[in-house]
């Protein structure tokens, strides 16, 4: 099996949008026939809307605009959960918390799960980490591209060569 669906694949915006959409339950998504199910990408707050249960924004990275769902209360998203104060629960307070770097303006690092919604991609945010240094969003490109070329959009089948084929010399070294 691909190994590609169990990591945060750092991708541009555009890229995210334009994948490709399988209508199963729930909806699975492909790059290049590879199924993707996690994003990492890093870009500047554009639009920011809190509501009671979720913080909902944009990030816009130059080459489009991803939206994202942070989820603010974690009661309605594990229903094991037992219902108790919102202080008794530090998934909830680690979620307010990154709800407070996400301000118009701020460069931010975003990983989360890639979701439909109305038809739409969008992602249910795990961490938002504030990036301090200006030239993150241009590493974050050139990372993009690199990792592109060299593993994201080779076919499956000579990926997982490739895979095999690297673990072997890992051993013989």
């Amino acid at each position: 099996m691909d190994s590609l669906h169990l990591v945060h694949v750092k991708i541009l915006a555009a890229d995210l949008l334009s994948l490709t959409i399988q209508h199963t339950s729930p909806p699975s998504f492909l790059r290049c026939g590879r199924a993707v199910a996690r994003a990492e990408f890093v870009g500047v707050v554009v639009s920011r809307e809190r509501r009671d249960k979720f913080l909902r924004f944009l990030v816009d990275d130059g080459t489009g605009c991803v939206p994202c769902v942070l989820w603010l209360n974690h009661h309605y998203l594990n229903a094991n959960t037992s219902s108790g104060a919102l202080d008794s629960d530090p998934t909830a307070e680690m979620a307010l918390k990154m709800s407070e770097e996400v301000r118009l303006g701020t460069l931010l690092r975003v990983r989360g799960k890639i979701v439909m919604y109305r038809g739409e991609i969008q992602i249910a945010v795990r961490d938002v980490v504030l990036e301090k240094d200006p030239n993150a969003e241009v590493l974050h490109w050139l990372q993009c591209v690199r990792m592109a070329k060299e593993c994201y959009d080779l076919p499956p089948n000579f990926a997982q060569e490739e895979e095999t084929a690297a673990e072997i010399q890992y051993f013989i070294i």
